[in-house]
């Protein structure tokens, strides 16, 4: 059903974005809370590893970015 690679990004990003939404938490870092949701629940509906890869590391620099 699902490919080593699928799950290996798929845990990976799902992990960093657990990171972004425990910092967004404590600090009261909206975005960053928001990112951390946001990498935790895309996995869920991609299928394709590369696209996953992509749509990632694109959601990873959004605090960096993004000022509220």
């Amino acid at each position: 059903m699902f490919d080593t690679n699928y799950l290996l990004i798929s845990l990976v990003f799902s992990s960093i974005g657990l990171g972004y939404f425990i910092y967004g938490k404590k600090q009261k870092h909206t975005v960053a809370y928001y990112t951390g949701l946001c990498l935790m629940v895309y996995p869920y509906m991609t299928t394709d590893p590369m696209l996953m890869a992509g749509i990632g590391v694109g959601l990873m620099f959004v605090p960096k970015f993004v000022r509220i």
